[in-house]
């Protein structure tokens, strides 16, 4: 019983009671290495969501805990994720109208509905929700929150302010405020540019944006740079977080539930393309609604600690299994060692600079920008470029609010339209009796007197008409007299719909009315039982039902008539021994 507990809601700890102690020096390597990348993108996500820096590390403690004990990824780091925030901040601060204590309550309060949700979608199994978006969607929309952000800290990389809060209008307003251009700023930005690229250059091993945050920290306080205008963290209070009972007016809540919900969505299935990337490297598998359930609690963590929304962070992942660690032990030591910092050592972030932030956020989102991505899209498949495209522009345009609404509505309709109008073929034999489908090659040909259809896509309510149109269609642009209809039940009929089986009534009527017999090939009980919950006759003169295609085929008359006369070859495959071993009776 307690190991079905732990394997249900903690399967975290039932992987760590497996633990082996040679794993540990590497996971200790592997937790310092995520520590050092984690902090400097912790302070610098939460200057982009609006918050103080110190927010950025409570956003990393608690999920990081939580997520260890929760998690069935072996190798995640969840923490703060460039979309989140900027989702984040382009829904609080409008809201907050400059309220600095009403924008950090609402932050806390929109990441405890992203929770909610998430946990909502576990109950409800909705983990196939990993494959809603589809990869052209969410790619096109991290390029668009990619752009949105760099574009938005241009003015924090050059000491600048923009009036405009669009990125089209800020992209007009930028030549303008060149002219205002704030050189200690922008010598900050170019020099933690330069640590940077320098530390990728000759040193790719050690943490390039740790040590650029360090080194001009340093600098701003041994130099007082803060004097000639270089902007700053500025004093931050650490310590245990208090717990804060949001006070604003709870018509204000109202806001957040939808872009929660969108939140909720794009983080999770950002999270399961890291989750399953690297589970498939190193040879296990995730549990997609274990994921949803342990990414809400994580989330929930977030909110109670004070901290905002979190997501599966690729970068801090990557360097996890980059440097060998094995375990969800790595994430309970780096969500210590940020927990000491945070608690007792957070004085020295009031010194990080600003524009070193922004430069430390412009490198980040330079990771999620894959135009060249995008464009290949055009040549491999048009309709996920178009996905993409679309979405991309709307994020650039509309906002990225209404970009993330744009593209889970996308992902809804590309399904539609999937199943709506899916493809289909008219099957045939080839030379040595096999059936496939016939197209321009020529290597199968029609039975003639019989049409043999398949709809590649579950036949419910919503695409049953269609169904039944190319069906007719398929038999009126047959050459000859077709005497016979066979249809491939494996491939649609999945499950009984009412409105179906009535299309299903219809066609046969229409069909025995032109004296055409009606089979159906496949699923042959389950056809059974539904033909007789909804009065249809599968005896004499009513629908056929045969146990596949091939057995379908070969006792109908059509068939033998046409092998009798050499116009088709014998097919090879034996029919059920079971079965009745009598032609297809002509309708009459």
């Amino acid at each position: 019983m307690k190991a079905r507990i732990l394997q249900q809601w903690f399967p975290g700890v039932l992987q760590l009671k497996q633990y082996q102690r040679d794993w540990f020096t590497a996971d200790l390597r592997a937790a310092l290495s995520v520590v050092a990348v984690a902090l400097p993108v912790a302070i610098a996500y939460a200057q982009l969501t609006g918050v103080s820096a110190i927010v950025g590390l409570y956003s990393c403690v608690l999920p990081m805990l939580v997520y260890a004990l929760m998690g069935t990824s072996r190798q995640l780091i969840v923490g703060p994720d460039a979309a989140t925030c900027a989702v984040i901040a382009a829904v609080v601060t409008p809201l907050a109208a400059g309220d600095s204590t009403k924008h950090w309550q609402l932050v806390m309060t929109m990441t405890a509905m992203t929770g909610i949700w998430c946990v909502l979608a576990s109950r409800l199994k909705l983990g196939i929700l990993a494959d809603f978006l589809s990869r052209p969607i969410l790619l096109g929309l991290l390029n668009g929150v990619a752009l949105t952000i760099i574009v938005g800290q241009f003015a924090k990389v050059l000491g600048l302010k923009f009036e405009q809060r669009y990125l089209l209008e800020r992209l007009w307003e930028a030549p303008q405020l060149l002219t205002e251009l704030h050189w200690p700023t922008l010598a900050m930005s170019a020099t933690t540019l330069f640590l940077y690229l320098l530390t990728k250059r000759f040193r790719p091993g050690w943490p390039a944006a740790m040590l650029a945050i360090v080194v001009t920290t340093a600098a701003v306080w041994f130099l007082h740079l803060e004097s000639m205008g270089v902007s700053v963290v500025g004093v931050t209070q650490g310590g245990f977080p208090d717990f804060q009972t949001p006070q604003f007016d709870i018509g204000v809540s109202r806001e957040l539930v939808v872009p929660a919900l969108n939140l909720a969505m794009v983080s999770f299935v950002s999270m399961m393309l890291t989750a399953r990337s690297f589970a498939a490297k190193n040879g296990y598998d995730i549990d997609a609604d274990k994921e949803f359930r342990a990414l809400g609690f994580a989330n929930i963590a977030s909110a109670f600690s004070q901290g905002f929304a979190i997501s599966g962070a690729d970068s801090r992942t990557a360097v996890n299994d980059a440097n060998g660690g094995k375990s969800q032990l790595v994430s309970i030591i780096a969500a210590t060692v940020i927990a000491i910092i945070a608690v007792f050592a957070y004085q020295p972030l009031q010194y990080i600079p600003i524009a070193a932030l922004g430069v430390v956020l412009v490198i980040a989102s330079l990771s999620l920008l894959d135009l060249k991505g995008i464009w290949t899209l055009r040549k491999r498949d048009k309709d996920a470029f178009y996905l993409a495209s679309v979405t991309f522009i709307a994020v650039l345009i509309v906002g990225v609010i209404p970009g993330i609404t744009l593209a889970v509505l996308l992902g809804l309709f590309q399904f539609l339209r999937i199943v709506m109008r899916p493809s289909d073929q008219e099957l045939g034999l080839d030379e040595e009796g096999t059936i496939r489908t016939i197209d321009s090659t020529g290597k199968a040909n029609p039975i003639p007197g019989m049409v043999i259809y398949r709809f590649n896509s579950p036949l419910t309510y919503f695409n049953a008409p269609y169904f039944k149109r190319r069906l007719l269609e398929c038999t009126e642009k047959s050459t000859g007299d077709v005497g016979c209809v066979v249809v491939d039940a494996v491939s649609c009929f999945t499950h009984l719909d009412l409105s179906v089986m009535a299309m299903l009534s219809d066609v046969h009527a229409i069909l025995k009315q032109r004296g055409i017999r009606l089979v159906l090939a496949g699923r042959k009980r389950s056809m059974r039982h539904w033909c007789e919950l909804t009065g249809i006759s599968t005896s004499e003169g009513g629908i056929l039902l045969r146990a596949d295609l091939y057995l379908a085929v070969k006792l109908s008359g059509c068939y033998l008539s046409a092998v009798g006369d050499g116009q088709v070859p014998a097919i090879q495959k034996e029919p059920d021994p079971e079965a009745p071993a009598k032609p297809i009776p002509e309708v009459a």
